[in-house]
């Protein structure tokens, strides 16, 4: 079986870097680029023959990255926060025009998955909520993406004209953790993932670059490939 021709972009960051490690210990993923800030993303795609691009790099360059990824002929798997939903449109069109796909994932850890998904059942028995997510101070964009896309997915259940309000924590000694708080009658609930090191996204970065090449263009959240 031939393996998959993997990028990885934004290979020199804290998530590039355990990229790079979990796609170089899979035996049917072949990793032929590691490629950072300066580096000519499109040339590297079409010398390479690259397969699939992963791309951890920055909000200010996600939406142009994906779009030099797909025009080049490669797949996309995306876990750069800040991408908006004119963005996911714009990202859409661009699927359909080169019929590439492409994977974009608020979160990678499975256990943040399933958080989103348990909040999302508990919104249709307590609507009032809010979210708490704690990060550290390096990262880019407030809230967080996970966070956004927990608001969502509730307002899907509660209604798109209630307020689900945001909280974001930026402090030393912080990975990524969220909490989702329901109120109610003399009671609260507490749905909270802790990501204890980036090792916990790899799993589901791994399976997203398996199954990106059979998906039908944008798949936007990791739990639709599950």
């Amino acid at each position: 079986m031939s393996k998959i021709k993997v990028i990885v972009n934004g290979a020199r960051g804290k998530m590039g870097i355990e990229t790079v490690k979990a796609v170089s210990k899979e035996n049917d993923l072949e990793l032929v680029a590691e490629l950072d800030m300066g580096d000519d993303l499109v040339k590297a795609i079409k010398d390479k023959q690259a397969q699939v691009v992963v791309d951890f790099t920055h909000p200010t360059t996600a939406f142009s990255n994906i779009k030099n990824i797909l025009e080049s002929g490669a797949h996309a798997v995306v876990g750069t926060t800040g991408i908006t939903a004119e963005d996911l449109k714009k990202i859409e069109d661009i699927c359909a025009k080169t019929k590439k796909n492409c994977l974009v994932a608020p979160n990678f850890a499975i256990g943040a998955v399933l958080m989103m998904q348990f909040s999302k059942e508990a919104a249709a028995y307590m609507q009032d909520v809010e979210i708490i997510e704690f990060h550290h101070p390096q990262k880019a964009d407030k809230p967080s993406g996970t966070a956004i896309k927990t608001a969502k997915m509730i307002k899907e259940v509660i209604g798109e004209d209630k307020e689900v309000p945001i909280h974001a924590v930026r402090l030393p000694g912080l990975v990524a953790h969220q909490e989702v708080i329901f109120g109610g009658l003399s009671q609260t609930l507490t749905i909270r993932h802790d990501t204890i090191n980036r090792e916990s996204f790899m799993p589901g970065v791994i399976l997203g670059i398996r199954k990106i090449g059979s998906q039908n263009g944008l798949v936007y959240g990791l739990e639709k490939i599950l």
